[in-house]
């Protein structure tokens, strides 16, 4: 069976579980959130190892070749030119369909939320080199600085370097086996997803209050990752169908949305780009760490969208143009400095354009506390399918992809 489909088998029960279950039941709800943390455990229980190797490696053989500042390069013109035009997008969206006011919630505030952008900087280099490998699996970016310099250092001289050249090829490619073997059973792990998504979705609607910035962002967010960016693809030579490509990442879409845990998506994003794409190793190992570190354009522009409803909701003074612009240029910001966060993105986005807006607003992200789960699920499938395309696009543009037939797809 293919992956996607053990992925919308696994989430398709997952929801129906969660439309059966009592949905303000406590001990349910606690049940299914301890569920919910072991599930996204398994995803990231192979994420270290197979990106510290791939990662190391690729490095390597792309500076063997001369081209690993050329990929780099290109990849981080591809994630700007990505967050502008998707920010852009999501505020255009709900300038055209403008949802409806969002009544008066009151939420206590228990701590602040911010990007921890000094503390992060800090984490980057630790005292003890190998330390950055005992990672929680959260914040990865210690992890992959640290191959970095391992891979730059097998350069040093082919005599002294060629036997742990070929150990770490090895292990690469022993974990990316690893790594397929958790992406084979995580169609189990959907289930306790997909239940816990619904039930919190379930109980948003019967509130009935957010019903309008959920059919606006769902909409949209389909349109976006379904149609619209596949489109782009056409531009690359030479041709082929966008809608293959679609197909072949439609099962990290759904790992993204249900965990809205990019992490957790991490290890099926590399194996769909490499089995279903047909990018190679020393492409995809890059240009998939640049794109889930620093290309969260998805999650960013969701923050954009609700911030602005927030503050139509809240305010009678109208939003001027240069306000518009400076919400996006935050947003496009925000997008390369969620690193931390891999699994709430969208919400912790949302909570630091408050913080930057100022007037009041500093703590209106907590109107949005309850849909939080849900605007991390949309802008967490829209950085995968971002990540998907683009890692793709940019390994067909470098020379490092080869088309598979579509029969052939996991």
């Amino acid at each position: 069976m293919k992956v996607w489909l053990k992925l919308l088998l696994g989430s398709l029960l997952g929801v129906l579980l969660g439309a059966l279950l009592p949905y303000g039941n406590q001990s349910v709800l606690g049940v299914l959130a301890w569920a919910e943390k072991l599930a996204v455990g398994i995803g990231r229980y192979a994420v270290v190892p197979i990106l510290v190797f791939s990662l190391t490696i690729a490095i390597y053989e792309l500076r063997q070749d001369g081209r690993f500042w050329g990929l780099v390069f290109r990849s981080f013109l591809m994630i700007l030119a990505c967050a502008v035009f998707v920010v852009a997008a999501g505020i255009l969206a709900t300038l055209f369909f403008p949802p409806a006011r969002i009544p008066i919630l009151i939420e206590e505030q228990l701590e602040p939320v911010s990007l921890q952008t000094a503390q992060s900087v800090l984490a980057l280099f630790p005292a003890n080199m190998f330390s950055a490998l005992v990672s929680d699996g959260v914040y990865l970016l210690p992890v992959y600085i640290f191959a970095f310099f391992l891979g730059m250092g097998l350069s040093y001289d082919r005599n002294y370097t060629k036997p742990v050249i070929a150990l770490i090829d090895s292990l690469s490619r022993i974990f990316y086996h690893v790594a397929a073997f958790f992406s084979e059973i995580l169609g189990l792990v959907m289930i306790a997803l997909a239940a816990y998504w619904a039930i919190r979705f379930h109980s948003v609607l019967k509130a009935d209050v957010f019903r309008d910035l959920i059919l606006l962002l769902g909409i949209f967010s389909v349109v976006l990752g379904f149609i619209i960016l596949p489109l782009f693809l056409y531009f690359l030579k030479p041709k082929r169908s966008p809608w293959v490509v679609l197909y072949g990442s439609l099962g990290p879409a759904l790992g993204a949305f249900f965990s809205g845990d990019i992490n957790f998506s991490l290890p099926v994003i590399l194996r769909h780009v490499k089995e279903n794409l047909g990018t190679r190793r020393r492409s995809n190992a890059v240009t998939v760490t640049f794109f889930t570190v620093f290309g969260r354009a998805g999650s960013a522009m969701v923050a954009a969208m609700a911030f602005i409803v927030i503050i139509k909701s809240y305010s009678s003074l109208e939003i001027n143009p240069g306000d518009y612009v400076a919400i996006g240029a935050r947003a496009v910001l925000i997008s390369f400095l969620l690193a931390r966060h891999p699994g709430d993105g969208a919400y912790t986005a949302l909570a630091v354009l408050g913080l930057g807006y100022g007037r009041g607003f500093e703590a209106g992200y907590l109107i949005l506390k309850p849909l939080a789960f849900y605007l991390i699920a949309v802008g967490t499938f829209l950085d995968v399918m971002i990540t998907t395309y683009s890692s793709y696009a940019l390994a067909r543009i470098s020379g490092f992809q080869e088309d598979k037939p579509v029969g052939h797809y996991i």
